[in-house]
């Protein structure tokens, strides 16, 4: 089988960029021994992930993600500010001309991720908002898809997002219940789900998970984060993007879908979304 995590870190793990990568993201992949990136790219094919997608979460991060998979033929990038981040970056002229001068970068493939996050508040609603706006028009004037973050939010995320036209892109994380999964779906967008499936204790979550159409459905793992069970205890890493996988195919049992099926439409799905090669 052949799989791809649309969704992970690994980019972070480079010792030499410590400065550029979100510091948290890169300090975790080392106190967990993880200071080869290689290896991880190599653990992760022997698992049939063979396609990685390592998404930017800052300014700053973009770039690092963007140079990292130039010589790396199994990884591309999205460029992306976290809603987190949005007050540190609305009206920084200068830092936003670099980030959209990554657009046209070669293995670019998407924006994000960006979106909304009233959960944790980090930054405040109206600066969410502006940045949200100001990549989705990045992204539809560069005709590349979306990877979307949102959180306790879906109803001011929905309004921003129909006031444009030809978005696409995948909602990444998925966690929320059926009625916003058919919200989602009735837009066109793809449901990633990732490691929090194979723990969860929330009806709600599993019965959309089960719900998700096979032709919009992909896998990720959000690397180094969301270690699916049963590694729980252990830092996260594309190669689980499988057990998320397998996860997800024994949801679909009473379907009689089988794992190598689901691998096929999540595959195929990705590379059609992102147009990997």
């Amino acid at each position: 089988m052949e799989i791809v995590d649309t969704h992970c870190h690994i980019h972070e793990i480079l010792s030499g960029d410590r400065a550029m990568a979100e510091v948290p993201v890169h300090d975790k992949w080392h106190k967990a021994g993880k200071t080869d990136p290689d290896v991880v790219i190599a653990d992760a094919a022997a698992a049939g992930v063979t396609r990685l997608v390592c998404v930017g979460t800052t300014v700053e991060d973009s770039e690092l993600a963007v140079a990292f998979v130039q010589d790396r033929d199994s990884c591309w990038a999205t460029i992306g500010i976290h809603p987190h981040e949005a007050a540190r970056y609305r009206g920084d002229h200068a830092a936003l001309e670099r980030f959209e001068a990554l657009a046209t970068r070669n293995k670019v493939v998407g924006v994000g991720e960006c979106g909304l996050d009233y959960y944790y508040g980090h930054s405040p609603k109206e600066d969410q908002i502006a940045m949200l706006r100001y990549q989705i028009e990045l992204a539809l004037r560069y005709d590349l898809p979306m990877t979307f973050h949102v959180r306790d939010a879906f109803d001011d995320f929905w309004q921003v997002f129909d006031e444009y036209q030809g978005i696409r892109g995948v909602v990444h994380s998925f966690t929320a219940d059926k009625h916003v999964l058919a919200q989602a779906l009735e837009r066109g967008l793809y449901i990633a789900l990732n490691g929090i499936m194979t723990f969860t204790k929330d009806a709600g979550q599993l019965e959309a998970a089960r719900l998700v159409p096979l032709d919009r459905l992909v896998v990720e793992t959000d690397a180094p984060y969301l270690t699916p069970k049963p590694y729980r205890g252990n830092i996260c890493e594309p190669r689980h993007a499988a057990t998320t996988l397998s996860f997800v195919a024994n949801l679909y049992q009473t379907d009689s879908v089988t794992e190598a099926e689901v691998a096929r439409a999540t595959t195929a799905n990705a590379r059609r979304l992102f147009n990997l090669a």
